[in-house]
């Protein structure tokens, strides 16, 4: 049988299953009395029996058992026991192949947490200097204030600051892009993981920073806007300024001008442009009726232009003179408008009122002394408003400014004047045949009263002996 003849005990190739638990079929060998050795391929008991019915003596006195494994081997070949023990094996550096890729994983991922969190700490500084470029940059927009010379007045190029603050701006958002486009996409219906985590706070922190980077660029843009609009008041400055150093130097070179009386002056605009003209440094109050009057010599070849403008924050026209191309001498009130039928254009000195009352819009116009035209409801029952800016040779398309050249008064005026109520004829005339010496109980004409701006000049001027002249 399985068994081998040998001392002592030998172990068969396969154990015996039996139901009893333990069997000799492991190979429990005995000695025969004539030496030889004969195998046992049966239990334990049935092999006590044997002995028994021979009835000789026992051959061995005690059995030899090893623990056997729950399960039997299956019948036939050995080959399914050998191909499990060598798949244990292989399962197993499967297993532990799996766990050093998932802890190059983790390694990985925590690398490129500390990665993420470099990045934010950068962003943070770059977004810290951006705030303190912009807190410099209203200093350096006020740099733009005053141009340069020979800049014509046009705003000079953007400094060197603001210049640096749109640049980091720029690229940090494309910094944001990179890191944004570069981050894996969340895995849908997974449990958050510390990757995944950190990927969200990442995110929440980039848009907090695109939030603050947007936030900075409106305000630039909004101080951008601030400094140009500001622009056409700096330079109204500017040339005043000029004015004043240009009539500073005047009275060095040739002494304080000394009108006397202090009427006596005219006020030359020599060129038709928008940048010469006088301003009267009162204001009116607010006015029911009014007579205005003044001395005039236009060298204009078309129309005269606008001797006069009176503009208010709330209407540019509050009260305006003007005669512009072609159409004839209006007089606006409110913006409504009357055509005045008074001719101007003989190059010669002359002198003329217009006079309102809101009382039903009632006027009247003169020349010389003269009432040439009148009329009624222009701007009926309107009060004239007042703080506002009388300007002498310009209209007013803004409070104080955006004058247009081709609607500028070229020529020379004087006694200008304004008063609360409409003048008398006779009152009229006295002031045009120099017989009397009226001054405006609201405006005055007087050297100290009146400013004069972008190359326009004062000189010496006596009303009557220039009409004789004239």
């Amino acid at each position: 049988g399985p068994f081998t003849s040998s001392r002592g005990i030998s172990q068969g190739k396969y154990p015996a299953c039996s139901p009893g638990g333990c069997s000799a079929g492991r190979g429990v060998t005995k000695r025969g009395t004539a030496g030889g050795t004969a195998g046992a391929g049966a239990g334990a008991g049935a092999g006590a029996v044997a002995v028994a019915e021979a009835g000789g003596p026992p051959l061995f006195s005690r059995f030899v058992c090893t623990p056997l494994s729950t399960e039997c081997p299956a019948t036939g070949t050995g080959t399914g026991t050998a191909a499990g023990s060598a798949a244990g094996p292989e399962e197993l550096l499967a297993l532990r192949s799996a766990a050093a890729q998932l802890r190059r994983t983790a390694l990985e991922q925590k690398e490129r947490i500390r990665m993420d969190q470099e990045t934010i700490r950068e962003l943070t500084g770059k977004l810290s200097r951006c705030e303190g470029g912009l807190r410099s940059a209203p200093a350096a927009a006020g740099l733009r204030a005053a141009p340069h010379p020979g800049t014509m007045g046009h705003p000079p190029d953007e400094p060197p600051a603001v210049r640096e603050l749109e640049e980091a701006v720029r690229t940090l958002q494309d910094r944001i892009d990179r890191i944004e486009q570069e981050l894996p996409a969340r895995t849908n219906g997974s449990a958050p993981t510390a990757p995944t985590l950190a990927r969200d706070a990442l995110h929440t922190k980039m848009e907090q920073l695109e939030e603050q980077l947007l936030s900075k660029i409106l305000t630039l843009q909004k101080e951008r806007q601030a400094a140009s609009t500001d622009h056409s008041q700096q330079q109204h400055n500017i040339e005043k300024e000029l004015n004043s150093l240009q009539n500073r130097v005047t009275e060095l070179e040739h002494g304080p001008l000394g009108y006397s009386p202090p009427d006596a002056f005219k006020v030359t605009i020599p060129v038709q442009n928008n940048y010469m003209y006088a301003r009267m440094k009162k204001s009116l109050p607010e006015l029911y009726a009014f007579t205005i009057c003044m001395w005039l010599k236009s060298k204009a070849l078309a129309g005269i232009g606008t001797p006069f403008s009176y503009s208010v924050p709330s209407q540019a026209n509050e009260i305006v003179l003007l005669e512009w191309g072609s159409n004839p001498l209006e007089l606006l009130i409110n913006d409504k408008v009357a055509q005045l039928p008074l001719s101007l254009k003989d190059k010669a000195w002359h002198h003329i009122c217009v006079a309102w009352t809101t009382r039903d819009g009632k006027w009247s116009a003169y020349q010389d002394g003269e009432q040439r035209g009148a009329g009624e409801n222009l701007a009926s029952w309107h009060s004239i408003r007042p703080q506002g800016i009388i300007i002498l040779g310009q209209e007013q398309d803004a409070l104080g400014g955006r004058f247009d050249a081709t609607q500028a008064f070229v020529g020379e005026l004087a006694q200008f004047g304004v008063w609360d109520h409409m003048l008398a004829p006779a009152e009229i005339l006295a002031l045009a045949n120099c017989t009397s010496h009226l001054q405006g109980n609201v405006i005055q004409w007087d050297d100290q009263a009146v400013e004069v701006f972008g190359g326009a000049s004062k000189a010496g001027f006596a009303a009557c002996e220039e009409g004789r002249k004239a």
